[in-house]
């Protein structure tokens, strides 16, 4: 460019210009500098800025005039407003400019996500993938959305077509979507080629099309408990894992898919850069649109609002709020981009619990049900081996029948097995990772799923009143 000389400072030979990731400050600012305009123009350049966290930067240089810096001093100003040396490596990472994709965005934990990446308000575009997307959820995020452009995409997570259009410019993906079945309704084949396969076209398709970021929402289940009800307390990521397989075949799929995930960190894209992978293990997710909570709440309705018994007081477990799983997923995203964190977080998984109180499923019902006039008895109706040995006969009941109908049990021994061990993980590994803390209280999040329900109270009993009459 006519007017602009290349800019060295005395005795520095020019910087490296194929990774301005690894440039201290004043080499990149010195880099920056000598770019051509067309280089300086680049979008993978702008991009490079946004995901060093540099937001100034990332407005600015697509305002400045590239004409009037006439040397490294006039670059310098644009940072100025951050006031640090090497400010990147302290600047908070953002999603400003982010194509971010939300598979299972219609789910209970996808659409909680898209509302806290909304309030991000950096967002460039939202892309939504689900089999059905609901017209009332795409009005809803219009009225908030702000600048961010939402897009929604139906169809299957294995259709390969599908998931290449909707992974197109696109720098983060965070998969929620899986089959979720605990009873055996759902055939193992279908679970697992969703569940499975799925999670492996998607990753696939992220390194054909250059997606950099990629969370996995994995589950509690993929660490157990195991078929013999051995229990962890207060366990982490370093907790070893069961010698003993798992039982359920949603707990199989859903570590085999984390594995996948896992072992795909690092892997380069078709560009040369490497995608950064890593999986979220909730512990048990409660809250606002909970189809668990829902069915605990009708089964509740039909048996005289009296919600029996399936689990022992001492079987303690950690639930955790809806809000502050999704919040675990906005932080995570952020700290992938800082290149201090990144080691610590790909490649790897981290449960995600809050402060919701240590209690018994059964119990947990009972806080969140009795103000709608729900009970839980405090004793289960029938002594433990009993109940096995009826979850037993519905098992069998179940595989006799297969060739002729569909019965799905009401309970099975491997959920007497989840429901009565004590089973509680903590969230320090993805404090120190990623700076996660729940940003909802306990307090917060019990009022409300109350409110929640209580909203939905007559709705449900309608509902139920229906499904007698028929």
């Amino acid at each position: 460019m006519q007017g602009r000389q290349p800019y060295h400072k005395p005795g520095e030979d020019h910087p490296d210009t194929t990774d301005p990731h690894s440039l201290p400050y004043h080499q990149l600012v010195h880099h920056l500098y000598n770019l051509s305009e067309t280089e300086w123009f680049k979008a993978n350049w702008r991009i490079s800025l946004k995901n060093r966290g540099l937001r100034d930067v990332h407005l600015s240089s697509q305002r400045m005039s590239f004409n009037k810096l006439a040397s490294p001093a006039d670059l310098t100003k644009v940072f100025s407003s951050l006031k640090q040396t090497d400010f990147f490596y302290s600047c908070r990472m953002s999603l400003i400019g982010d194509v971010c994709l939300i598979t299972g965005a219609c789910g209970f934990l996808g659409q909680k996500i898209i509302q806290l990446l909304i309030e991000e308000n950096e967002l460039a575009e939202i892309r939504l993938l689900d089999l059905n997307i609901n017209p009332k959820l795409i009005e809803s995020l219009e009225a908030i959305r702000g600048q961010t452009k939402i897009t929604k995409l139906e169809g299957d997570i294995r259709d390969i077509e599908l998931l290449k259009k909707a992974c197109q410019d696109v720098s983060l993906v965070i998969h929620t979507a899986s089959v979720i079945d605990i009873l055996g309704a759902v055939d193992k084949n279908e679970m697992t080629a969703v569940n499975v396969t799925g999670t492996q076209l998607l990753l696939e398709t992220c390194l054909q099309k250059n997606v950099k970021y990629f969370i996995y929402t994995s589950s509690l289940e993929v660490a157990g408990p195991n078929k013999m009800g051995d229990s962890i307390i207060n366990g982490n990521e370093d907790t070893p894992p069961y010698s003993c397989c798992l039982k359920f075949t949603y707990s199989i799929t859903k570590q085999k898919a984390e594995q996948i995930t896992l072992q795909t960190n690092g892997k380069h894209l078709h560009n040369g850069e490497q995608i950064v992978t890593c999986s979220l293990r909730p512990t048990y997710i409660y809250g606002e649109g909970s189809k668990f909570i829902l069915q605990h709440f009708d089964t509740a309705i039909r048996n005289g609002n009296v919600l029996k018994r399936t689990s022992k007081k001492e079987a303690l477990v950690n639930p955790v709020y809806v809000g502050n799983v999704a919040w675990a997923h906005i932080l995570s995203a952020k700290a992938m981009k800082d290149l201090h964190k990144v080691k610590q977080i790909g490649g790897h998984f981290f449960f995600i619990s809050d402060d919701t109180p240590h209690m018994s499923y059964s119990d947990f019902n009972d806080v969140l049900l009795k103000p709608l006039g729900i009970i839980v008895p405090e004793k289960l109706e029938l002594p433990m081996p009993l109940l096995f040995f009826l979850a037993f006969l519905m098992e069998m009941l179940q595989f006799l029948l297969k060739p002729f109908v569909k019965y799905t049990p009401s309970m099975n021994r491997q959920l007497l097995i989840m429901l009565n061990t004590h089973f509680t993980f903590t969230y320090a590994k993805a404090q120190k990772a990623f700076g996660y803390t729940p940003r909802y209280r306990w307090t917060e999040a019990k009022t409300t799923t109350s409110e929640w329900l209580s909203s939905v109270l007559s709705e449900r009993c309608e509902l139920v009143k229906k499904m007698k009459t028929h």
